[in-house]
């Protein structure tokens, strides 16, 4: 079987194990990647050039940016092994698809091609307008024991930190690091001393439990340095590990929030259910975007709580939770854009057709959206957010200054 027939073949087997899921086929299963800078025309375009209208592109950060790879070239990246196991049909696929969404196919040149991509996806956008790249740390265990067994992949903060210093006009970083370490606090001392803007945290694949005490540590440390920690809440889909589903409860967060640390929430909790803690370990299942929605409704975390906006167009989220996001104006100085680069990337996560269907945006829209997304889906993230309309109501420009949220003063910690 040749090699473009076998990731066919893994493309179906893919759609049929994620039966249940969300997935639309309009525009293929696979990326054909082709090369960028996208064409003038879809640059010069009023869809694209109208996203820019009111943002300041030196304000533009998307926050939510992973480092896919696979170790190649020196960089330190480590990926599961089942990841390369067709034992493991689920993870290997995908391996597959998300190496297919950043066009990184080249054996032993897959960390180089992410990079080369991810720069040229960001070439199509004005000067100043920068990437936040994730670094992603293993699975520990309450002993504070490393657990590869348990972890899906993991990115060193050196190399995050490295290739926001050899880019600097382009990349930020967000370093990640588990508070059950021995060594947490000396690695984040040693993070924000080298350029992290934020903490990324996935709780059931990484395992920690925001809610634990053996988290204060680390949350004052947080609150000395005057970082934020954008954290995973709600169901997670694309990345295995420990798969602690109860630790992305966003009402685990109200123990950071509560010690004064400013928290993102990834994806505005906007996929799965969780059990209603506010009212004891029995309480009801609710939708874990409910819960989000009672923790930004209360005053006392205004201004210290934050929902990042990636993912929520995807094909699995509910068009209840979107028209929520866009039409609670007063919630946009709160919100902050991310792409969840390179999910973008994956054909079958996004549904144009649905959103024309549901009057987000129009066919002539969803035409060039079309267009633009195969050169870069980056950029296809960023013009379809701003695009979407409900009830006459667009997402604010503010939504997409998200370095306002990242910007601390680095030199002295807090005393406290």
């Amino acid at each position: 079987m040749n090699r473009r027939l076998f990731l066919r073949t893994l493309g179906a087997g893919a759609l049929g194990i994620a039966a249940g899921c969300a997935f639309s086929l309009e525009e293929g299963v696979f990326n054909p990647c082709l090369p960028g800078p996208a064409p003038k025309q879809l640059l010069d375009n009023d869809l694209v050039a109208g996203s820019w209208v009111g943002i300041d592109p030196a304000k533009f950060w998307d926050c939510h940016v992973h480092v896919a790879g696979v170790g190649d070239g020196g960089t330190g990246v480590w990926i599961t092994p089942q990841m390369e196991s067709l034992l493991h049909p689920w993870q290997s696929l995908q391996r597959r698809f998300y190496l297919n969404a950043s066009c990184t196919e080249r054996e032993g040149k897959v960390d180089e091609d992410f990079v080369h991509r991810l720069l040229s996806c960001l070439g199509d956008f004005p000067q100043g307008a920068k990437a936040m790249v994730l670094a992603f740390d293993f699975h520990y265990d309450l002993d504070g024991a490393r657990r590869e067994d348990l972890s899906a992949f993991f990115v060193p903060n050196r190399y995050a930190a490295e290739l926001a210093q050899r880019f600097p006009n382009r990349l930020e970083w967000i370093c990640s690091i588990h508070p059950y370490r021995a060594d947490a606090i000396d690695e984040l001392d040693w993070s924000v001393k080298h350029g992290a803007r934020a903490v990324k945290w996935l709780p059931s694949a990484m395992g920690m439990d925001p809610g634990s005490p053996k988290c204060d540590s680390f949350y004052k440390a947080l609150v000395r340095w005057n970082l934020p920690l954008l954290t995973h809440a709600g169901e997670e889909k694309a990345v295995y590990g420990g798969s602690l589903s109860e630790f992305n409860n966003p009402l685990r967060l109200r123990r950071p929030l509560d010690q004064g640390v400013r928290v993102i929430v990834a994806h505005c909790g906007s996929l799965g259910e969780h059990i209603d803690i506010d009212r004891g370990p029995d309480g009801p299942s609710l939708a874990s975007f409910d819960l989000f929605q009672r923790l930004m409704d209360e005053a006392r975390y205004e201004g210290r709580l934050f929902g990042d906006i990636s993912a929520v167009t995807q094909a699995n989220r509910a068009e209840s939770i979107l028209t929520t996001l866009i039409r609670r104006v007063e919630w946009h100085p709160r919100l902050i854009d991310g792409s969840d680069y390179p999910l973008p990337g994956v054909m079958p996560l996004f549904s144009l057709r649905r959103f024309v269907r549901q009057q987000f945006i129009t066919d002539a829209q969803a035409q060039v959206l079309s267009e633009i997304r195969p050169y870069n889906p980056l950029l296809f993230d960023f013009v379809l957010k701003r695009s979407l309309v409900s009830g006459g109501q667009r997402f604010m420009p503010v939504v997409f200054e998200s370095r306002r949220v990242f910007e601390v003063d680095y030199f002295e910690p807090k005393n406290l």
